[in-house]
């Protein structure tokens, strides 16, 4: 039997094919409600490390640009390469100091050079091989410089009460990773994985977006769940009628839960010893 070829599932499946294919309409709508959601808070802590004039950075897995055109805009870096295995959404909307590539960061030496900036965001999640692939993006760092991931963390539990927002997300949870390989476990040990790899300074924190009717981060799991739905739906954890409940409930004044978090954790490459 042969095994899952590079950022492949088990199960044969892969972001951007099974589900989440870039080609579907609305989904660089869907992909930037989470940079509404979440764009904001990781400027914040890339201007905090000091990303700024004469940087040179990567951004793996890019989706529609969003923060790779804010290094360049707000942040004022030299260059940005905006990496993706799909790089329709980054070419449309060119830009001076953006540079974009396409690869599959999962393959052997897809990617080389040295930057001051490493940045991946809900990427390694749905990658198997994460311990090589933090390793490998901790190679690309200059020293000085800084590795910056950040990933969903699941904050529904066997003791979250039951409603219809998070009998749907246990049920995306399982979907997704027995679709497609994404798996939030491991997310906790990236601080440890990031000493592993030879960083220091390393460190972390949570932002959980709130979950309000209308609000980004709603109309992004609503849009989410309704692209990931055969797969949840397989699960036998929920049916289509309980997808339609959820969506209803996320949209309304009822809705008291909390959305999945984002963990971003950092980590700097020991300066070169004089």
């Amino acid at each position: 039997m042969s095994g899952a070829a590079p950022g492949e599932a088990p199960g044969g499946g892969r972001y951007g094919e099974a589900v989440f294919r870039p080609e579907q309409t609305g989904e660089g709508e869907r992909i930037d409600f989470g940079a509404l959601a979440y764009d904001d808070t990781t400027m914040a802590r890339l201007r905090a490390l000091g990303a700024g004039p004469g940087w040179r950075c990567l951004d793996v897995g890019a989706g529609t640009g969003t923060v790779s055109r804010r290094l360049l805009e707000e942040a004022g870096v030299a260059s940005v390469l905006a990496v993706d295995r799909d790089v329709r959404f980054l070419e449309a909307r060119p830009m001076p100091g953006l540079d974009v590539l396409e690869a599959d960061i999962s393959a052997p030496d897809a990617l080389t050079g040295v930057f001051s900036l490493v940045h991946a965001r809900f990427v390694l999640m749905h990658l198997p091989e994460r311990e090589r692939l933090i390793t490998a993006l901790a190679d690309l760092v200059t020293p000085g410089g800084v590795l910056v991931l950040s990933d969903a963390i699941d904050l529904t539990s066997d003791r979250t009460p039951d409603t219809p927002y998070s009998s749907v997300m246990r049920a995306m949870w399982q979907g997704l990773r027995t679709g497609i390989g994404t798996d939030v476990s491991w997310v906790p040990s990236y601080p440890r994985l990031l000493r592993a790899a030879g960083l220091v300074s390393v460190a972390a924190e949570v932002h959980v977006p709130p979950l309000l009717p209308g609000s980004p981060i709603s109309r992004f799991w609503a849009d989410t769940w309704e692209r990931s739905r055969a797969a949840m739906v397989a699960t036998g954890l929920v049916d289509d009628t309980a997808v339609d409940e959820a969506v209803r409930y996320l949209g309304s004044v009822e809705c008291a839960a909390l959305s999945a978090g984002m963990l971003t954790v950092w980590g700097r490459k020991p300066a070169a010893s004089v």
